[in-house]
């Protein structure tokens, strides 16, 4: 299970640092189309031989659309808040995923929350806004709204994940995966005609695939690790990709991270995992 979902993480650096790398230069929609084409392509080769038509039948047809539109949004977002948000200070704010999950409980699950939890919470925002802060502006030129779409991520991904612990009770991991790329290369296609842009390079061609296989494998483990243990199991071992896109980020691009980030990324991650153990 750990090994899995450490995996995961790796894969998850990996598609971020890839997206950072070609971002401004394919557009958005169409590396999001290319990735699901990457993804329902790879789910079908891999895992048809074994599952047979059993792959595409699922009991909840209306969840794995949800699911796939969910992943869409996450995966559009997370490719234009790349472009002006470095991918370690990126990642730092992802995890608060952990803590949105919680703040989403109480209305969606009718969980109670305690107070403590709430503090954490707003340790966490606090630690994502100094990592975010003016500072960041340096990356791009500029501050804007899109430094602050990582936040709106969070919460995505929160959703996603509610959505994920719940169909991994009824819905076989492979169909899940499925029908995941599937919805997103539905919606990429209908909106392809308004994206796609000639790419001069077979290079470019091939990391926008690779994006695919990371993102494609990452998802994939990710349900294998939810199927075999609960998320609070798993989510201490989210906290890895903190590290693997830090190291991606100063390997590829030379960001190292400066104090004042630390800071953040650690208050992050001890609010996220503290709200782990609390909850």
């Amino acid at each position: 299970m750990s090994g899995r979902a450490v995996a995961a993480t790796a894969c998850f650096a990996l598609l971020d640092t890839t997206s950072q790398y070609v971002g401004g230069v394919v557009p958005v929609m169409m590396a999001v189309w290319l990735r699901f084409v990457v993804q329902t392509g790879m789910t079908a080769a891999m895992l048809y031989p074994s599952q047979g038509r059993s792959l595409f039948i699922t009991k909840a047809p209306g969840w794995q659309l949800l699911r796939g539109a969910l992943m869409v949004s996450s995966g559009t977002l997370a490719y234009m808040a790349l472009q002006h948000v470095p991918v370690g200070e990126f990642t730092a704010i992802l995890m608060l995923v952990p803590l949105a999950i919680t703040v989403l409980a109480a209305p969606l699950l009718r969980e109670r929350v305690s107070a403590l939890t709430w503090v954490l919470v707003a340790g966490g925002f606090i630690g994502a806004l100094i990592v975010i802060r003016p500072k960041t502006a340096d990356f791009a030129g500029g501050l804007h709204g899109a430094m602050f779409l990582p936040l709106v991520l969070v919460f995505i991904n929160a959703l996603f994940q509610i959505v994920t612990s719940k169909m991994v009770k009824t819905e076989d991991p492979g169909t899940m995966h499925f029908y995941t790329g599937l919805t997103g290369l539905v919606f990429g296609t209908i909106a392809l005609p308004w994206s796609w842009a000639p790419m001069a390079t077979w290079q470019l061609w091939a990391l926008v695939g690779l994006m695919g296989v990371f993102g494609s494998l990452g998802h994939y483990l990710m349900i294998q690790a939810y199927h075999r243990a609960p998320a609070s199991r798993i989510t201490p071992y989210m906290y890895a990709q903190i590290a693997f896109a830090t190291l991606g980020g100063w390997v590829v691009f030379g960001h190292a991270p400066d104090g004042w980030t630390v800071l953040g990324v650690a208050l992050i991650a001890l609010c996220g995992g503290l709200g782990v153990r609390v909850r």
